[in-house]
């Protein structure tokens, strides 16, 4: 496989919220904004990135008894730093994201990633991988962070555009469902014409 395919299979093909359905708690808890979708991707990507890179690094390493285990401290490890960081520089980002940034740590999505390809490729293309799906999942949480926003409140990324309150239920729970559904119908059926 080439390394444009490894690229775009994360973005397009087995792309993590609108094919695979992986990571979606984090994404219709976050997503009430575009900011905050973009805040949740970015720390994703960088976890989901830094696993593969660190798993495929020490992949030899690791004894095939321990592999569960060590890929849960290292990704742990990389979430925690993660966090301090958002908390340090980010103090906005991170406290309107709560609870969901330690939750990356049990992210069905970065372990699917680590164990399908991470502990079985290369540094390069693993890193490549991490990218791609990272940058799948980052677009999908700011596609929806998007759609809630301008619906549920009329702003883009803060910026008011269109005048009233907005319909109120795409910043809550439902909302996040009922626009999440029409996105996978629309991803699937735009996918399915390209391929």
């Amino acid at each position: 496989m080439s390394k444009i395919q490894i690229l775009t299979r994360g973005i397009i093909k087995d792309n993590p919220i609108f094919v695979l359905l992986l990571g979606i708690c984090p994404m219709l808890g976050t997503t009430s904004s575009a900011m905050n979708g973009l805040g949740m991707g970015i720390a994703t990507m960088s976890v989901l990135l830094l696993s593969n890179i660190m798993i495929s690094l020490f992949k030899n390493l690791i004894p095939n008894k321990v592999r569960i285990p060590a890929y849960i401290v290292i990704i742990t490890t990389l979430v925690t730093a993660l966090q301090l960081l958002m908390n340090a520089y980010t103090p906005a980002l991170y406290n309107t994201l709560g609870v969901f940034i330690p939750l990356i740590a049990t992210n069905c999505l970065i372990f699917a990633r680590v164990e399908a390809f991470a502990s079985k490729n290369n540094v390069v293309n693993s890193a490549i991988d991490g990218l791609g799906t990272g940058f799948g999942f980052l677009g999908a949480l700011v596609l929806l962070g998007t759609i809630r926003e301008i619906l549920g409140t009329g702003t883009f990324f803060g910026h008011k555009f269109i005048e009233g309150d907005g319909v109120l239920i795409f910043v809550l729970a439902p909302g996040a469902f009922i626009a999440l559904g029409f996105l996978i119908a629309i991803f699937r059926k735009v996918t399915a014409k390209i391929s």
